[in-house]
């Protein structure tokens, strides 16, 4: 019976925070002779390594100021080997962001969302209103409502880089905007409706913003509106579009107000260990039309551990241009070591039309994240 009685107190005491008020119970029931000095310092220890293991295997850990937050974060380290004339192969470290984020409410909560690789940045910064499911409101920086790549966390990527025509056309890198990360100072309203056996069918957003990027003032008066909706007919499949309007000064001369619009359209579909996507996307920057268009496909040979993937990807910059598009075709792999780390690798064979150059490249990327 006082064996039984023991490991009731212990399973009582690695299930609580053990505190000041434990340490009083078990000097009470030292003091009336229940248990032994011995038997007491024997459950203390025995709480404190349970304890310890339940730290140890906490996913998430809170600090708290004023009130409660939660700081994650994640850092990707690259080699990349490009098989071009005048580039440099090498190490970077691509990536070093820290997201904090909390809830006030229930109906209200925020996030800061920065990266210090390069020249330390702003990414996300805004404030959620919560009201129903489909109706939530977005205020300040955050990622354009366009294109499912482009929404895709860039920790979550199943190839490390994305396709060509997002890079082009959704305020990435090769954007006649400039790189602002997918992102934009704005409000935008969201949610989901039509709940059908536990998965809403439709989802929505659709935003006003400046037009200009991540941590700049707007150029002009005009607004940029933007907007996609994606339907769930069946479970895994997402079929949706996405356009966006809207005018800025950029290019040649940049004291024109030039047009930018797309519009895209979107496939993804997830089963258990297979993935298939796919996106199209012309859009208009003054004059000038462009699109392009991938599909890539992906398959976990080790469930939840190694994924091969292939894509090919093509990019038109210019249609009114003859021979001017570029297609890659990609294979590679990641390898999760756990849910905070994993390994990407790929092999791009590229083809340029306007020139038969040899641009193949090489790209290995390690992640790491809290």
């Amino acid at each position: 019976m006082k064996k039984l009685f023991l490991g009731l107190l212990f399973l009582i005491l690695a299930l609580s925070n053990f505190g000041q008020s434990t340490n009083d119970v078990l000097n009470l029931l030292i003091k009336n002779k229940t248990i032994t000095q011995e038997e007491a310092d024997s459950v203390r220890a025995e709480a404190a390594i349970k304890q310890q293991d339940i730290d140890a295997n906490k996913k998430t850990f809170f600090a708290s100021t004023g009130r409660p937050f939660q700081l994650t974060g994640y850092s990707q380290i690259r080699y990349q080997f490009i098989q071009q004339t005048g580039k440099t192969d090498g190490f970077d470290i691509r990536r070093a962001r820290l997201d904090l984020q909390g809830n006030i409410s229930p109906y209200f909560s925020y996030k800061l969302l920065t990266d210090f690789a390069g020249s330390p940045k702003i990414l996300e910064a805004y404030a959620e209103i919560k009201l129903k499911d489909y109706f939530n409101v977005t205020l300040g920086e955050a990622k354009i409502p366009f294109s499912f790549q482009n929404l895709l966390s860039d920790s979550k990527l199943e190839i490390s880089d994305r396709a060509q025509v997002v890079e082009a056309l959704v305020s990435r890198s090769t954007d006649v905007i400039g790189n602002q990360n997918g992102r934009d100072i704005g409000v935008q309203v969201g949610g989901s409706f039509l709940k059908y056996s536990k998965r809403y069918l439709l989802e929505y957003k659709i935003g006003l913003f400046n037009g200009s990027g991540i941590n700049v003032a707007d150029n002009n008066n005009t607004k940029d509106l933007s907007g996609r909706l994606v339907a769930h007919p069946f479970e895994g499949v997402g079929i949706g579009g996405s356009f966006y309007s809207g005018t800025g000064f950029y290019g040649t001369p940049s004291a024109v107000n030039h047009v930018r619009n797309r519009t895209g359209i979107e496939l993804n579909y997830e089963f258990k260990r297979f993935l298939l996507r796919s996106e199209y996307i012309e859009g208009k920057d003054g004059a000038i039309k462009r699109n392009g268009w991938y599909a890539e496909t992906g398959y976990f040979l080790i469930p939840s551990r190694f994924q091969l993937l292939l894509r090919y990807d093509t990019n038109d910059p210019n249609s009114a241009v003859s021979k001017n598009a570029t297609t890659n075709y990609l294979i590679g792999g990641t390898y999760h070591f756990n849910n905070w780390s994993k390994i990407q690798a790929a092999v791009t064979v590229v083809k340029k039309e306007a020139n038969s150059k040899t641009n193949n490249m090489a790209v290995i990327q390690y992640q790491i994240s809290f």
